[in-house]
């Protein structure tokens, strides 16, 4: 895991430099000032007050830790890159489900962006991996928790809201 690179669409990195931007310049603050004002109460050994705010800064100085070595470590997928010939990351991708008949579209994104509630699959996924490489009219049998699910690609596009 040490030095691998983190697989980020354009929207990904745009999302992280967000949230990295927003807890060092609001969070830090407010944290901070909640700090000062539990430190006002007096007592700060037996203070719930303080123990709470430290305890909240810590945690808000290891999810900055963690993005910037997010940020450090990424490689965007440049959309001219894309090649639509094949699905790869930053491609939606649809699928038809040979079992059920039933056509699921997937976007393939690295394992940091990954959201199954918007069918953001990633690439290290079973799924993901699978259709990784594959071509309109390939099929593939996939391993999955319940079994073996089999698909077809009917489909692949570059995924704009991810651009």
């Amino acid at each position: 895991m040490v030095g691998r690179e983190i697989v980020l669409t354009m929207k990904g990195l745009k999302k992280i430099e967000d949230e990295l931007e927003y807890l060092k310049t609001v969070r830090r603050k407010e944290v901070a000032e909640r700090i000062k004002q539990a430190i006002a109460f007096g007592d700060i050994s037996e203070n719930s007050e303080y123990d709470e705010a430290k305890n909240e800064q810590a945690q808000v100085e290891e999810r900055i830790m963690k993005l910037e070595n997010t940020l450090k470590k990424a490689k965007v997928v440049d959309e001219d890159d894309i090649n639509l010939e094949i699905v790869s990351i930053g491609t939606k991708v649809q699928v038809k489900d040979l079992e059920f008949d039933e056509i699921v579209e997937y976007t393939i994104v690295g394992s940091s962006e990954a959201d199954p509630y918007e069918l953001k699959i990633s690439n290290e996924s079973p799924v993901g991996r699978s259709l990784l490489g594959k071509k309109v009219g390939d099929k593939v049998e996939i391993q999955i928790p319940d079994g073996v699910t089999k698909y077809e690609v009917l489909k692949i596009d570059i995924d704009q809201s991810n651009m």
